[in-house]
């Protein structure tokens, strides 16, 4: 009968989840540096990156790379930043791990600065021995900046799809300023204006 995870799954589980917070950190750094050709250590070959507001749905890592490719070329300089996350191993498969990161993104889009809260919603698998992104979906629970309300549908449809905000980061869940309009918050405690 067994009690508990063995000594040897403990540690597995703690060497995994410095990885898997790594992977994370990596992400806003190759965002950050604009490194194209890093995108696609970071993904699984069927990844799917997505936004709550449903303007922005990549499947496939050539497709991800794509999208993030189309708003590099309209963003500023960007800064993005984890703060607590919240990774829950698969009992099932330990090759797979599930994962809540809250962050926030300082950019700029056209010059006007932007500020966002993120919700990333993840899901990580081991791929060729490292893990990668099977999953990423973003959350904008505001957004703050001289971009305006709907900066990020603008610059999606664009360059790489759907109206999305821009990739890891940028203005605002529904395409509205903080505070405003039915935004990502907002559903998130069941308001609406």
């Amino acid at each position: 009968m067994k009690l508990g995870p063995t000594l040897e799954e403990r540690v597995r589980h703690l060497e995994d989840r410095v990885a898997i917070g790594e992977l994370i950190a990596r992400y806003g750094l190759v965002l950050d540096n604009r490194d194209v050709d890093a995108i696609e250590s970071l993904f699984t070959p069927d990844a799917r990156v997505w936004s709550a507001d449903g303007a922005m749905d990549a499947r496939g890592r050539q497709a991800v790379i794509e999208v993030f490719r189309g708003r590099f070329d309209l963003l500023g300089p960007s800064n993005h930043f984890t703060h607590d996350r919240i990774v829950e191993f698969d009992h099932m498969d330990p090759d797979r791990a599930t994962g809540l990161v809250l962050a926030h993104a300082e950019l700029q889009c056209k010059g006007q600065p932007m500020l966002a809260a993120i919700r990333y919603q993840d899901v990580y698998q081991r791929c060729e021995g490292r893990w990668r992104f099977r999953e990423r979906g973003l959350s904008f629970m505001y957004d703050g900046g001289g971009g305006g309300g709907g900066a990020h549908r603008r610059i999606s449809r664009r360059h790489g799809g759907g109206g999305g905000p821009p990739a890891g980061g940028g203005a605002g869940g529904g395409g509205r300023r903080a505070g405003g309009g039915n935004s990502t918050w907002q559903r998130h405690y069941g308001k609406s204006q």
